[in-house]
């Protein structure tokens, strides 16, 4: 058993009823889950299956591949003494692992309904990445009334997650559940051996393997989108709700699943029948970066096509760059920062595309606040799908809702090296003009015909 590091050992021998765990991100706990699962599955007296869900089905199926191999692995060792873990002949199922025991390890959907009518053990992997955790549970729950375990692992998602309530109810709310409570950060991990272990499967070339401890969790915590996604993912201290515009649970909830995102191909585009597409542009030349956020509406939700994201390019190439998005067949509106910076490129689209094509937005408080709202509304309808990116996460996060001393709300963001929240304010201008699309536009390059197009602002 010392193949697995002490915090690793203490959730594979851990036997209760009811097991959760909070956990800093990529320290190997689902690999020890997957191990844990597979020794208790193969056991003779086994007789109840056991259903693994993760957010996703393909990070489930990768949760009971490893689970194949540790099975591999114990089967020739209990072949040596006369025994068998697998059946003979071992068909591959993607699906499930069957045990000579006759009892099944199961892959299954993240859809909380896929978790009804089935008896045995679960194992809910990144509990709190799921879209709806509270359902998750309640529906999982019952499956263990004739036996079996409850195990649910994951990384914050917010203090108002459902995970974090389970973790807040067992450790200071007298655990009525009586759940047996597991953390460990990345700390904990690096103390008791995590680092050589990861040093161990790295190439020669990786600057890693020469880090030490403080050098590793240096290298982690910079690396990070900001200071809340490290403490979120890395230290087990979920992001405060009260401040941030958008809640952790709404950006989950319209988050891709993994594989789902397919980026835009500008090279193919134009051979495709023509879309419903929306651009919002937020303008940046030196500290911020320049953002294209691409959205196509379809059966009324909005569909990411491509996030472009710019650092330090010169306007020439901006205009380049935003000139080919302008030019697309299927681009109904696009709405653009004309805010600083952001005013002569404004202007010079809607000379060249037409102002029924492209509006140019100047952020006044107001402007900010319908902006910030509207695409909180899609978020709230489920009706937007975004990749799952860090970088857009901590963007989307990064705003923050306060009033002043008038009264009068005020959206703003620290600026960080990843920019001043510059990806929620191009979705932002995407959403607005999908929102504000009132018919087809029709694209007249106005340059070429010498008319001259006067740049329309959002009025209040």
């Amino acid at each position: 058993m010392s193949f697995f590091l002490p915090y690793q050992l203490r959730w594979i021998q851990d036997e209760s009823r009811l097991k959760l765990l909070e956990k800093s991100r990529q320290i190997g706990m689902s690999w020890a889950t997957a191990y844990a699962r597979v020794r208790r599955q193969a056991a003779t007296d086994a007789r109840l299956d056991a259903w693994v869900a993760s957010r996703d089905e393909n990070q489930a199926r990768l949760f009971l591949d490893d689970c194949r191999k540790f099975a591999r692995v114990l089967d020739r060792a209990a072949r040596a003494t006369g025994a068998q873990v697998l059946p003979e002949p071992n068909r591959a199922n993607t699906q499930s692992l069957l045990f000579a025991n006759g009892t099944r390890l199961h892959s299954l959907s993240s859809n909380p309904d896929a978790q009804a009518g089935k008896r045995g053990t679960r194992v809910l992997d990144e509990f709190a990445l799921h879209p709806d955790p509270h359902r998750l549970y309640a529906i999982a729950y019952p499956g263990i009334t004739w036996g079996g375990q409850l195990e649910i692992l994951s990384t914050h998602r917010g203090a108002q997650n459902y995970f974090n309530q389970l973790v807040l109810e067992a450790r200071h709310g007298g655990n009525p559940k009586n759940f047996s409570l597991h953390r460990v950060t990345l700390q904990d991990a690096l103390d008791q051996g995590f680092l050589p272990k990861l040093q161990a499967k790295l190439p020669e070339e990786d600057p890693r393997r020469g880090m030490d401890n403080a050098a590793y969790f240096d290298f982690i915590r910079a690396s990070c989108a900001d200071h809340e996604t490290f403490l979120q993912e890395y230290m087990c201290v979920p992001a405060d709700e009260t401040t941030a515009f958008l809640p952790w649970d709404l950006i989950a909830a319209c988050e891709y699943a993994e594989g789902e995102y397919m980026p835009f191909n500008l090279a193919t585009e134009n051979s495709k029948p023509i879309r419903e597409l929306f651009l919002g542009v937020d303008i940046g030349r030196v500290h911020d970066l320049t953002v294209c956020w691409l959205l196509e509406r379809v059966s009324g939700v909005h569909f990411t096509r491509e996030v472009l994201a710019l650092s330090n390019q010169p306007f020439a190439r901006q205009e380049e760059l935003l000139w080919e998005r302008l030019a697309l067949p299927g681009l109904r509106r696009a709405c653009l920062d004309s805010t600083g910076l952001g005013r002569q490129l404004a202007e010079r689209a809607q000379e060249r595309f037409g102002a029924a094509r492209v509006e140019a937005v100047n952020f006044t408080a107001p402007v900010k606040e319908d902006l910030a709202y509207g695409l909180r509304q899609l978020f709230e309808k489920r009706a937007l799908r975004i990749p799952a990116q860090k970088e857009i996460r901590a963007d989307l996060r990064a705003i923050k809702k306060t009033a002043t001393s008038a009264g009068n709300l005020r959206f703003a963001a620290d600026r960080g090296p990843g920019g001043h929240a510059d990806r929620f304010w191009a979705l932002a201008l995407a959403a607005h003009a999908a929102r504000h699309f009132t018919g087809p536009a029709r694209y007249e390059n106005s340059a070429r015909l010498g008319v001259e197009r006067k740049p329309r602002a959002l009025a209040y």
